[in-house]
């Protein structure tokens, strides 16, 4: 396994071909996809033929810099969920989003807001990233608090995208948050 963070009590590796199954699992929880699909599981057929490969592709693209990345305790190798730290397709690589999406028996230990701190150090201080953003939904507070934690602020309101208007709250619209290198070397 190719560790691509380590963090005090996680670590980040590149998803396989393998770990379709992972996907399928975390995606079928309702509690989950509530802010991302009105809590309908993605279908595993569009986890294997499209999200895996597209995540895999995503390592290819930026030379393994960048990505959505398998995120397991070290204690136990538990799979708790994932992270990302990627730039938007056709995008700057100095420009990126951060994004997490973790197991429910995962939530409320404090590891989106460890993980996520440990990426943006990556981003600032080893990937020449100038901005980092993360988009929430409205209604999402839980997500927003994370991103509060780590010293990201709303930058601006966001329309919800078509795909999300099922969603509890879509009316709401969201909130992007970032944070620059800047104001993260002087925290």
């Amino acid at each position: 396994m190719t560790t691509y963070l380590a963090t005090e009590r996680l670590t980040l590796r590149p998803f396989s071909a393998d770990d379709a199954d992972l996907l399928i699992e975390l995606d079928s929880d309702p509690e989950v996809m509530r802010y991302l699909s009105g809590g309908e599981p993605t279908a595993p057929e569009l986890v294997r033929e499209r999200d895996l490969p597209s995540l895999l592709r995503g390592y290819e693209r930026w030379d393994g810099r960048f990505g959505v990345f398998a995120a397991h305790e070290k204690d136990s190798g538990a799979f708790v969920g994932w992270f990302c730290l990627r730039p938007e397709p056709g995008g700057p690589t100095d420009e990126v989003e951060l994004g997490y999406r973790l197991r429910q028996d995962a939530w409320g230990k404090g590891y989106a807001t460890e993980g996520s701190r440990a990426l943006l150090d990556k981003a600032f201080s080893e990937l020449d990233v100038r901005v980092v953003w993360g988009a929430t939904m409205y209604l999402n507070r839980a997500s927003q608090k994370v991103m509060e934690k780590v010293d990201m602020t709303v930058a601006e309101t966001l329309d919800t995208p078509e795909d999300m208007l099922m969603v509890e709250g879509s009316e709401l619209g969201g909130f992007r948050y970032e944070i620059t290198k800047e104001t993260w070397a002087q925290r």
